[in-house]
């Protein structure tokens, strides 16, 4: 029996799985209102998030396979947790599939770009990346409002308006982006001769 040899190099991959791996636990303490201890494993996450990142970067420990299940984990954690609130009435069902949709729409733009065009390479845009810490600020204080201490008045609001507005915008400028890109390399390709 072979047994893959673990390098320092797998650190931050191994972290990214075991973060995959607190998410069914994370959302069944949610829909069972053990706020506290969802909030834990929420953070915990968060932190494994930042740990990874930084090890990736800073060492140059960077993969193929990280770059797969980074953003893998990260999507589990915020739509499980984003269902999870919805069902839970504790976010609005509109927002829930505001998230969602913009989520199917980047994904099958990416796939189509990919399969149509050419391999699908990219940095998030920063709305984009403003977009998911307002997402992952949103359900932090959902959390903390309905099993730590209650928030003050128009704060939850104030971020449902705040993540809803940036949700648009980031699915806007994706499909903005990645459109401007397809029409330029189809406009290029040379036309075969008749």
């Amino acid at each position: 029996m072979t047994v893959w040899p673990l390098k320092t190099r797998d650190i931050p991959n191994l972290i990214t799985s075991l973060r995959i791996l607190l998410v069914p636990p994370f959302l069944w303490l949610l829909l069972q209102e053990h706020y506290r201890m969802a909030l834990l494993l929420f953070v915990i996450a968060g932190v494994s998030d930042a740990l990874d990142g930084f090890l990736a970067k800073h060492y140059g420990w960077t993969s193929e396979l990280g770059g797969i299940l980074d953003p893998i984990a990260d999507k589990l954690l915020l739509i499980g947790a984003l269902l999870a609130l919805g069902w839970l009435n504790e976010l609005p069902a509109w927002l829930v599939a505001l998230a969602i949709f913009r989520d199917a729409v980047i994904i099958a733009g990416a796939v189509s770009y990919h399969l149509l065009i050419e391999r699908v390479r990219g940095d998030p845009l920063l709305i984009s990346k403003l977009n998911t810490l307002l997402q992952l600020t949103l359900v932090f204080a959902v959390i903390v409002n309905y099993g730590v201490f209650p928030l003050p008045p128009g704060v939850l609001t104030g971020l449902i308006d705040l993540t809803a507005l940036t949700l648009i915008w980031s699915g806007a400028a994706y499909v903005w982006q990645w459109g401007r890109r397809a029409w330029t390399a189809a406009r290029d390709t040379p036309k075969p001769d008749r």
